[in-house]
């Protein structure tokens, strides 16, 4: 596990083989986390509202999102918007 710390002190635990997706397929956390939680581009997509050009765009830039998409994301996956930011 790789655990970094929240501005809370709290832990943010993501699990070894997320971070072993992000540098085996030098991809974000976003993507890293939906290929280790088995879904579909197109689920996640539905289910965080957004369209799956936008979260395609959003898996292939390592770019800043507005708190709202990953608010929508998180609980899309159902983690914690720090389990998706670096």
């Amino acid at each position: 596990m790789f655990t970094k710390k929240r501005k809370t002190g709290e832990d943010t635990l993501i699990p070894h083989e997320v971070v072993s997706i992000v540098i085996d397929k030098n991809c974000n956390l976003v993507k890293a986390w939906r290929i280790h939680l088995g879904f579909t581009q197109e689920e996640i997509a539905a289910k965080a509202g957004i369209t799956l050009v936008a979260l395609s765009q959003i898996e292939k830039a390592d770019n800043h999102l507005r708190n709202s998409t990953l608010n929508k994301l998180a609980a899309a996956m159902n983690l914690a918007v720090d389990q998706l930011t670096d």
